[in-house]
Parts: structure tokens; sequence; C-alpha cells
């Protein structure tokens, strides 16, 4: 991705923020040039993997597949006394735009449509070769609701609604080209995006970025403290 789209989304997501008052930390803020100075204070920011991130999947298509996300809170696997036992995000999703079939194998999540549209969702088992099995109905609660669904069943989480994500369950999700710009969130267990992510087609988590113009906040892992969570 050029560096020019990447500025440009983060500077759409905090408009479509404000209009949606939902206020994000004061880091989310700072100039790329301020993590150059930053210090102990900033550590477990850093260390794990806060602010902003935007992805196209390695695809091109970002308008057809990726988000813009911005992890709020996190912990940190090797550290754990360095952060929060549970981790969250906040992803927003243009119409029509998706995040691949994937599974994580370890992380538990509530996926959540916090309004602006449809949040579509399908689900399958994994096999135990990682592939994935057409065969069986996946079984999860949404709102501690227990709902079972047909494989690769296609359904439909409106405005407040969620699902509870447990590991080695593909799914992939989209927001419904009925809508607008989707703002949906992630309640999990602590989120290691480096290594907990399995895809059913060979993808890149983090998008190589064309650096065409200098960037106005850095992405979560461009910190001058590498991650330590991953």
């Amino acid at each position: 991705m050029k560096r020019s789209r990447i500025n440009a989304l983060i500077r759409e997501a905090k408009q479509l923020l404000k209009e949606r008052q939902f206020h994000l930390p004061p880091f989310a803020y700072w100039p790329a040039e301020r993590w150059s100075a930053a210090g102990p204070e900033c550590e477990r920011i850093m260390e794990n993997g806060l602010g902003w991130d935007v992805t196209d999947l390695g695809m091109n298509q970002f308008d057809k597949f990726g988000a813009v996300i911005f992890t709020v809170r996190n912990g940190n696997y090797a550290h754990p006394e360095r952060g929060t036992p549970y981790a969250e995000k906040i992803i927003i999703l243009k119409p029509g735009q998706v995040l691949p079939l994937h599974f994580h194998w370890s992380k538990t999540e509530d996926i959540i449509n916090r309004g602006g549209g449809i949040l579509m969702m399908q689900l399958y088992k994994a096999l135990e070769d990682n592939g994935i099995d057409r065969a069986s109905s996946p079984k999860v609660f949404c709102d501690g609701s227990e709902r079972t669904y047909q494989p690769g069943e296609v359904f439909e989480l409106h405005p407040g609604e969620s699902i509870t994500v447990t590991p080695r369950l593909f799914h992939s999700f989209w927001a419904s080209g009925k809508g607008g710009t989707l703002l949906c969130g992630e309640v999990s267990s602590v989120n290691d995006d480096r290594t907990d992510n399995y895809f059913a087609e060979p993808l890149s988590r983090f998008s190589q970025i064309e650096e065409d113009e200098p960037p106005i906040h850095l992405l979560c892992n461009e910190y001058p403290k590498p991650p330590e969570v991953f």
C-alpha cells in the first residue's frame, strides 16, 4: 500500500470516529516524529502493539479486502505483567469490504457490530490438517445465546449484536453493501497478529508500504521499540 493511501484512510477513520462520538486515547493523534523521543512511559504502547493498523493483507485491493483497525489495549505473552490479560480493537469496514477466511490458534474473541450497517459473517470448523470442514455445523454463542449454523452459511449481525469466535474456527466477515461504513468492536484474549492468524489462503497480515509521503501516524508495527508481545 502507498503511504499516502494509509494516511488518507487514517484521516477518514478519525473523522468517522468523531462523527460517531467514539473517542480514541491521546496517543492515537501523536505525529509520527513524536515516537522517536518516546520514553519509558510509552513502553507498554510500543511493546503491546497498540495503535493504528491499516492492512490490505497484501492483496493490493483495499476497497475489497482489508480494514482500518485501532488496537486500544492488549496484553503481552512474553511479559504478562506488562499489559492487560485481554485485548480490544475497533475495526472499520467500508461497504462490501471483507476480512477473508481465517482462524486463530489461541485467541478467543467477541466480534461486535457497533453500528453503521450490517455485519455479514461466515463460519467453518477447521479439520485436523487445518483445512476447511465443509460438512460439520459450527456451534457458537451470539450475545450469550447458542446458535448452530450450516458450514459456510452467511448470516447477519445487526447493530449491537455480537458473536464469540473460539480458536480454530474459520471466520470471514464483511460490511454489507446495503449500509454505510461499519464500525466493529473486538474484545478478546491477548492478541498476537504476527503468529496467531491462519488464513485459508496464503495472505500477509501486515502490508508492504510504498513510502511516497511521510506518515502522519506510525502504525502499530512501526514503533522505534518493536512489539514484544509477538
